[in-house]
């Protein structure tokens, strides 16, 4: 039976026996969660990858930062509950204070809002040893129980591959968007597919690729240099028919000011001006 045939056939008393349960559209819309009544988000748009170690986080803030500049309010929601690295990279080591109303997010220099793990951890190397059920439960928190406030756009910097927080997010989040992160290397047309049909399947519009770690540029003579290999990511995305919004180089100035967690000055003219067309 095709996917289509499936759907069409569905019924509400069916699904326990439904290989679909867990992402028919016909019950996404009944899984998303409201947010609190201070909270206002005009657009919510997801970063995720099918795989770990192509750069996420980077591309987030980029995105963040990006909007940021051009006078968006602007928040950043850390899923990445395992691998939390957002509020480093910014600089904030307090933690997130709140009341009987709910948690508010911790401010960046440039304003941006910002809600991690971390940031209600008693240290920040404390790991997280939580089984899946119980982190997908503080993503929701996340989203329900902090303070947002009145938000142009929330970035949600979601954990990798397509398992229980990713899905989480997807069924209980109200995204209007995604966008695709990679990197230059072999891997790439599995890994972005595999990012491209689970948002597909949860009905969640693809607004764009972006390469990480596309290049190296020679300090000398200006040469850009593949070192992870020839991109192959114009192609990979007229193949499924999305936009490539930027290929970020390896750039030392860059990882600098990362390391010395001072991304809200970060310029991120490696983005294109189609970043903001796509995030309308």
């Amino acid at each position: 039976m095709s996917e289509q045939e499936n759907n069409s056939s569905c019924s509400r008393e069916s699904c326990s026996s439904c290989a679909q349960a867990g992402s028919c559209p016909s019950k996404l819309a009944d899984m998303k969660i409201p947010a609190n009544e201070y909270t206002h988000v005009k657009k919510v748009i997801g970063v995720i990858s099918g795989k770990g170690g192509v750069g996420k986080s980077m591309v987030t803030a980029s995105l963040a930062r990006m909007m940021r500049k051009q006078g968006y309010s602007v928040g950043i929601l850390d899923a990445d509950i395992t691998g939390p690295s957002i509020p480093k990279m910014y600089g904030i080591h307090e933690h997130a204070t709140g009341n009987e109303v709910g948690m508010f997010p911790c401010i960046a220099e440039d304003e941006t809002r910002i809600m991690s793990i971390n940031l209600l951890l008693d240290s920040e190397d404390t790991p997280v040893i939580w089984r899946g059920p119980i982190i997908a439960g503080v993503v929701k928190q996340f989203w329900e129980e902090v303070l947002w406030g009145d938000l142009d756009y929330l970035f949600v910097d979601m954990p990798p591959g397509t398992g229980d927080v990713p899905l989480t997010v997807f069924q209980s989040l109200p995204l209007d968007g995604v966008v695709i992160v990679t990197s230059p290397q072999d891997l790439v047309q599995m890994i972005v597919k595999k990012a491209f049909y689970m948002a597909r399947q949860m009905n969640i519009p693809v607004l764009g690729i972006v390469e990480n770690y596309s290049y190296l540029k020679c300090p000398d003579c200006g040469k850009e240099i593949p070192v992870f290999g020839e991109s192959h990511i114009e192609e990979i995305a007229a193949q499924i028919g999305v936009e490539v919004l930027g290929k970020i180089p390896l750039d030392p100035e860059l990882a600098k000011i990362v390391e010395e967690e001072r991304f809200y000055e970060a310029e991120p003219e490696y983005l294109k001006d189609e970043v903001k067309e796509a995030l309308a």
